[in-house]
C-alpha cells in the first residue's frame, strides 16, 4: 500500500495518507487564533490532512496558556483566515475540539470562567502557565445542566467551524486524559448517575455529544480520537474495562458512520505502559471506517508498515514541527530537522515557522 496514494475520508479526497497530528504550540494570543498560525499550517498543508491543535468550545475548556479558542465571533474569524491559507495551498484540515476538563490552572481560565469535571477529583501533577508551574485545579462535579452546558457548546463550535470559518471537519478530543477522556476513565469520573458507574454509562456523554455534532454537520465531517491504555494526564491506563469501553465505542461510532477513528498511541510520546491487547487492532476490526494510528514515523517505510497492519492513515506529530515539508522530505529520503522541545509552547515563531 502507498503512503503517497490519495484517500476518499468521506466527502474529502485527501492527496496522501499522511496526517499531521494534533498538537499543542501556545502562538493564539488572547485565545484568537492569528496570521502566526496561519503561515504555520499553511507551511505544512502538503499533509493529507491537517488535525490542528486543540481548540476549546468553551472558556470553561482553556486549560493551558495561549491556545484557541472557537466559542466567539474573533475567534471563528481567526480560523478562518486559517483554513483559507491551508485550502489555498491544496491542503485539508479538520480542527480538533479539546476541552480540558480539570488539566488546568486557575489562573489559565479568563474571568468568569471555572474548572469542571465528571467528578470532584483533582488531577495529580501540575500544569504549566505565563508565571510558572502550578497544582491542577480541583473542578467542580457537573451538574446535569453542566453536561448539557458542554454538549451544546461543541455541537455550537463544530457548526461554525464548518459553516462559517469553512474547515472540513471537526476532530473530538477524547484522549489524553482531556474532559470527554475523564468521562470515560474510572480514576476520574466516580459518579454515581448515568453518566457514571459501568463503562455504558460512562460512554453516554461521548456518544451523546458525538450525535448530536453528527445531526448538526453531517457524520462525513466527524472524526473522534481516543488513547486506549493511555496514563497521561492522571489517567488509569488498565482499569478492567479498557477492551469493553472501546470495543464499545467503536460499535456504536460504527453505526453513526463518522468519517474516523484517530488511535493515538502513547507509549511513544507520553512513555505510557504496554497495551493489555492488540486494541488498536480491536478498535480497526470492529469500527467499519476509517482508521488513523502511527506513532514514531520519521520515514515511508515505518508509515507504509502501519498501512500494511490494515489500517488506513497514519499520523505523524513532532517531525512536523521542524520538517513543514515531511511529506517531501520522507519521499525524497531526506534527512529530519530535530524539533527544538524548548520552543514547543513559546509564543514566538522561532520554532514555530522559523525552526
Amino acid at each position: 500500500m502507498n503512503v503517497f496514494e490519495s484517500y476518499q475520508l468521506g466527502n474529502t479526497t485527501l492527496k496522501n495518507r499522511i496526517v499531521m497530528a494534533p498538537m499543542t504550540r501556545c502562538r493564539a494570543i488572547n485565545n484568537i487564533p492569528n496570521e502566526l498560525m496561519a503561515e504555520y499550517y499553511k507551511q505544512r498543508a502538503g499533509a493529507g490532512l491537517i488535525i490542528t491543535e486543540g481548540t476549546s468550545p468553551s472558556a470553561n475548556g482553556l486549560g493551558y496558556p495561549r491556545i484557541p479558542g472557537a466559542f466567539n465571533d474573533e475567534q471563528i474569524a481567526g480560523w478562518k483566515k486559517i483554513v483559507k491559507a491551508v485550502h489555498e495551498e491544496g491542503g485539508k484540515i479538520f480542527i480538533q475540539l479539546m476541552h480540558c476538563g480539570r488539566i488546568t490552572g486557575k489562573v489559565n481560565l479568563p474571568t468568569g470562567a471555572f474548572t469542571v469535571a465528571p467528578s470532584a477529583i483533582q488531577a495529580a501533577g501540575e500544569i504549566f502557565t505565563e508565571t510558572g508551574m502550578v497544582a491542577h485545579d480541583t473542578p467542580k462535579e457537573m451538574t446535569l445542566e453542566d453536561i448539557e452546558i458542554a454538549k451544546n457548546e461543541f455541537v455550537e463550535a463544530s457548526y461554525r467551524l464548518v459553516e462559517e470559518a469553512g474547515a472540513d471537519g471537526i476532530e473530538i478530543h477524547a484522549a489524553n486524559g482531556y474532559l470527554l477522556n475523564q468521562f470515560l476513565n474510572p480514576k476520574s469520573n466516580q459518579r454515581t448517575d448515568f453518566y457514571g458507574g459501568n463503562y455504558i454509562n460512562r460512554s453516554r456523554f461521548v456518544m451523546e455529544t458525538t450525535k448530536q455534532i453528527v445531526e448538526k454537520i453531517g457524520a462525513e465531517k466527524v472524526g473522534i480520537r481516543f488513547s486506549p491504555y493511555g496514563a497521561f494526564n492522571d489517567m488509569e491506563a488498565h482499569h478492567n474495562e479498557v477492551e469493553s469501553v472501546f470495543t464499545y465505542l467503536a460499535k456504536e461510532l460504527s453505526e453513526l458512520k463518522i468519517a474516523y477513528i484517530h488511535v493515538v498511541d502513547q507509549r511513544v510520546a507520553f512513555a505510557a505502559p504496554d497495551f493489555a491487547v492488540d486494541i488498536q487492532k480491536i478498535i480497526k476490526d470492529t469500527f467499519k471506517g476509517t482508521v488513523i494510528t502511527g506513532g514514531d514515523i520519521n520515514n515511508s517505510e515505518r508509515a507504509t508498515s502501519v498501512l500494511n497492519k490494515g489500517y488506513d492513515l497514519v499520523y505523524v506529530g513532532r517531525p512536523y514541527i521542524s520538517n513543514p515539508n515531511f511529506v517531501e522530505k520522507i519521499k525524497s529520503d531526506d534527512v529530519l530537522v530535530a524539533p527544538n522541545m524548548d520552543l514547543f509552547y513559546s509564543a514566538e515563531a522561532e520554532g514555530y515557522t522559523t525552526y
